[in-house]
């Protein structure tokens, strides 16, 4: 399944496990995986906690300490931190599907990584049964 999704700040973590888990629940599928992905290369795709909104603003403030986006870059568009921080988080991820749900932590939740917005994106929820 295609979503396209509308970013509205420079660097930004928007949870999207429900859409995931709605797609899960649509497919009717008990037992596989989920293979979520991102085609864009200052955007990725993260697992990490839901609970506490401080973890997602550590991860930024962390990732702009180690990867500014002021830096001694090469690449003429500007926004070389952002392809950095992207190829860290990684254009994909999987999670296992046991009984028709996601095997997410107690805590766990799916994040599109904006780097390089604001900007429309898009992003891939494909079930795969097994």
């Amino acid at each position: 399944m295609h979503y396209r999704i509308q970013t509205t700040k420079t660097q930004q973590f928007i949870n999207i496990t429900s859409k995931v888990a709605d797609e899960v629940k649509k497919s009717n599928i008990r037992d596989g995986i989920a293979v979520i992905y991102v085609p864009h290369t200052t955007a990725g795709v993260t697992i990490n906690e839901n609970a506490d909104p401080d973890v997602v603003r550590d991860m930024i403030s962390m990732l702009d300490k180690t990867y500014p986006v002021l830096g001694e870059y090469l690449h003429l568009e500007g926004n070389s931190h952002a392809h950095i921080k992207a190829s860290l988080m990684g254009s994909s991820c999987t999670v296992i599907i046991r009984d028709g749900k996601l095997m997410l932590g107690t805590w766990q939740g799916i994040y599109f990584c904006e780097f390089d917005g604001p900007r429309n994106r898009e992003f891939y929820v494909k079930i795969i049964s097994g």
